[in-house]
């Protein structure tokens, strides 16, 4: 099992290398949406919090 978990780790890994050295523009939007989406659930968390208190 062990073995399987760092084969999957490994192919990811070469993965997304192989997606930032052949379109780094399309590795860069990716980014900036992942960003993106935790900005806005870390705002979403902070405004409930908000309502929990008042």
């Amino acid at each position: 099992m062990v073995q399987t978990k760092k084969l999957a780790l490994y192919l990811v890994v070469v993965f997304v290398l192989y997606t930032i050295i052949t379109s780094p523009e399309r590795a860069a939007d990716l980014v900036q949406v992942g960003f993106e989406g935790i900005s806005d659930a870390a705002q979403g968390v902070g405004e409930f919090m908000t309502e929990l208190v008042e």
